[in-house]
């Protein structure tokens, strides 16, 4: 098996973490009713989605 010949330091276990964070989703407005959705995605309010209705209210 292979063992690490030394230590591995605080500087380079964080540099190598530096990607393992939470991101924010696309969130954009919905342009008909104003309510911030996710990009790509059916506005939950208002139920349109590239200016058609497609989700009956």
């Amino acid at each position: 098996m292979a063992v690490p010949a030394r230590r591995t330091s605080k500087t380079v276990k964080r540099k190598r973490r530096t990607h393992f964070k939470l991101q924010v989703p696309g969130m954009v407005e919905c342009p008909n009713c104003g309510e911030m959705k996710l990009s790509h995605r059916v506005c939950k309010e208002c139920g349109t989605y590239k200016g058609k209705d497609v989700v009956n209210n």
